[in-house]
């Protein structure tokens, strides 16, 4: 069961810190590229997971929550 759920285009997505939606939605805020990833458990604390790993459902969230902060217009402002 998901814990953690963000509704984006009609289907829900675990959000879990670390996981491919909310990697998708961090590389947007802070202006990076599109490059898929998640983390097993946590951000930076767990094994990092890369494109050449994920399923095609995880790289779909990470897409998902890339677009979705896109969308939403939130960006890191850096002084």
């Amino acid at each position: 069961m998901i814990q953690e759920v963000k509704h984006y285009r009609g289907q829900d997505y675990d959000s879990r810190h670390g996981g491919p939606f909310d990697r998708g939605s961090a590389d947007s805020w802070y202006g990076r590229s599109w490059l898929p990833h998640y983390y097993r458990a946590g951000t930076g604390t767990s094994e990092r997971v890369d494109l050449a790993d994920m399923t095609v459902e995880e790289i779909l969230a990470y897409g998902a929550g890339y677009n979705y902060n896109e969308e939403s217009g939130g960006k890191k402002l850096y002084d």
